[in-house]
């Protein structure tokens, strides 16, 4: 039994909440996980997790093993930076994370690139729309869209987005007059489960706030543009959410003098002097790119 692995799946295992969300995320299939974590507990001679059907949940011995494993696994991954740092090879592995419509656009892409020039180099990308805790999650880089706290981490600006309304030209076509957001209200709405039904805009420097009635609620974004495009109502999106539909003329932007302030698109990782050679190397390679591929969020 490979101990160091069984020791890191068993965390990840914990992580993820369940063997089928671990396997997911680190590409392994669920009965590998569940030789891995029976051939650990069979080793220390304890059960580490108690699981049923619907849940697990640690046991004594598990919380006491899980807290050593985290400081074996933060402690190797420090020798490994450190002897790396030394040879100044590209090796080891990126954990990263995203909001899951915008990884899968354009961080993905790069990282792929990144992965096919560094053969030594691994990396777990988990695309969430929570924020997740760079810290806490043992990761090393966070995309954040939006306004950051204050921290002791390192923002990098790459871009910027907006939310921006929009309808496709067919629901246009048969409906009232969109000219302030007050029309709404007159109107089919799209809205993902987060935004509420409070629609927020700014108009000479003003926040104005509109409440609509969806006619439909998505928990995901593919869903809410597909049903805009089909003219179901009028939706909000994140400008880079919708940027291939509007260039095509599917969605029309209204309301465009009432948008709300640019949101601004950072890279977020450890302080410098912290970063692994694999680390900076992916950054500084990393963020260019990004300024190219993220739209203006004024145009189109």
């Amino acid at each position: 039994m490979d101990r160091l692995k069984a020791m890191a799946n068993f965390v990840r295992i914990v992580d993820h909440g369940s063997l089928s969300s671990a396997a997911d995320a680190t590409g392994q299939s669920v009965a590998s996980l569940v030789r891995s974590l029976a051939g650990l507990e069979r080793y220390l001679g304890v059960r580490l997790l108690n699981r049923t059907t619907r849940r697990m949940a640690l046991t004594d011995e598990g919380t006491q093993y899980l807290a050593w494993t985290r400081r074996i696994l933060a402690d190797f991954d420090d020798m490994e930076q450190r002897l790396e740092a030394q040879d100044g090879h590209i090796r080891g592995l990126l954990r990263m994370t995203a909001p899951v419509e915008f990884g899968q656009r354009y961080l993905a892409p790069l990282v792929n690139e990144f992965l096919r020039t560094h053969a030594e180099l691994s990396v777990e990308l988990s695309l969430n729309d929570q924020l997740l805790p760079l810290l806490d999650e043992r990761l090393d880089l966070a995309l954040r869209i939006g306004h950051l706290p204050d921290s002791a981490m390192v923002a990098r600006q790459v871009g910027a987005t907006r939310l921006v309304t929009c309808a496709s030209p067919e629901y246009l076509s048969t409906t009232t007059a969109i000219d302030n957001p007050a029309a709404l209200q007159d109107h089919a709405c799209i809205t993902v489960a987060f935004q509420g039904k409070h629609w927020y805009f700014r108009h000479n420097d003003k926040q104005l706030a509109a409440e609509v009635t969806p006619r439909l609620i998505c928990n995901q974004i593919r869903a809410a543009s597909q049903a805009c495009v089909q003219g179901v109502g009028i939706a909000r999106f994140m400008h880079y959410q919708v940027i291939d539909e509007l260039a095509d003329g599917r969605l029309v932007r209204v309301l465009k003098d009432f948008e709300p302030a640019d949101l601004p698109i950072h890279l977020v990782y450890p302080h410098s002097l912290q970063l692994s050679p694999r680390m900076r190397a992916f950054v500084e390679w990393a963020y260019p790119q990004l300024e190219k591929v993220i739209p203006d969020p004024d145009e189109t």
